[in-house]
């Protein structure tokens, strides 16, 4: 006799949900505020029925139960992957425009190394880090000597996943330059039609790591050049934006590069770790001042 499948549960009790809330926050940094219910109901739900659960409550317990994985696989469900290539255009242009060409004259005159390190800190399925990789091995080619490292992180194992296979479907191209498109992506044949990978000269650009941003310490060297933090902060309340500001500052060179999403600023962010140099562009200024409880200060 066969058994019926669980539907999802489609409610979760106010205690449920400020269980959830706290575990959440506390591994991810990601706050759910209570409008976010309903969210949280529509992408866990069908985990819990697949786990053979009728209710939140119960997926909770379980959860707990089967530890590290399951927590992960969580996250995984909640996390928004919206990302484009070459999105938010104009700080692609202020790279290529001014920041770039004066690298390279620097370069050129011997007055700093041929090296570019950065860091795409919420890299998604990949189009970030790979928008990057393709401008900065355009405007600064290792045929001149520079060497380009990109550091592409996530939270999630799903979409890093995907952003290690750097197969993305053709209309996703459509925001790529013309020339970018051409030199940069190869298309899909036979099983792969409709399809565009990232060629070997940028695909060997780019690394990836699981890195949590609510974590106390992240594992990225020091001195990077470029931060590209984008549409993060917003799913952070004050207090874990200020300590994630911070711990990126320690990463950044001075005068290295941080960069917001369009609806994120450092506005009423105390210190001057960073002054702006564009709209969501900061640069670092020369000193990280420490706060009162040992961190250092955004």
């Amino acid at each position: 006799m066969s058994v019926a499948p669980f539907e999802p549960p489609r409610t979760i009790s106010d205690a449920e949900f400020a269980r959830f809330q706290s575990w959440i926050q506390r591994e991810s940094g990601i706050y759910l505020p209570d409008s976010k219910r309903t969210l949280l109901i529509r992408r866990l739900g069908r985990r819990v029925a697949d786990l053979g659960l009728d209710s939140f409550g119960a997926y909770y317990h379980r959860a707990k139960e089967l530890g590290e994985s399951e927590t992960i696989r969580m996250i995984d469900c909640l996390c928004t992957h919206e990302t484009s290539f070459f999105r938010e255009a104009k700080q692609f242009e202020l790279l290529a425009t001014q920041i770039l060409p004066t690298w390279g004259a620097e370069g050129e005159a011997g007055v700093r190394p041929r090296r570019v390190r950065a860091w795409s800190a919420a890299c998604s399925t990949g189009e970030e880090p790979f928008s990057l990789a393709m401008l900065l091995a355009a405007n600064l080619p290792v045929e001149a000597g520079w060497r380009i490292e990109i550091l592409a992180s996530d939270l999630s194992t799903r979409a890093l996943a995907l952003a290690r296979e750097a197969v993305w479907p053709a209309e996703r191209a459509a925001g790529i330059p013309d020339g970018f498109r051409k030199r940069f992506l190869l298309r899909g044949l036979n099983h792969q039609e409709g399809k565009v990978k990232a060629a070997p000269e940028i695909e060997r650009l780019v690394r990836f790591e699981r890195i949590n941003l609510a974590a106390p310490l992240y594992p990225v060297e020091t001195g990077l050049d470029l931060i590209f933090c984008r549409n993060v902060l917003i799913y952070f309340d004050p207090a874990t934006r200020r300590q994630v500001i911070s711990r990126l500052a320690r990463h950044l060179r001075p005068g290295g590069l941080l960069f917001l999403g369009h609806a994120e600023n450092l506005a009423g962010m105390s210190g001057p770790d960073f002054r702006p140099e564009a709209p969501n562009v900061y640069r670092r200024t020369e000193t990280v001042p420490r706060s009162r409880d040992g961190e250092e200060a955004p």
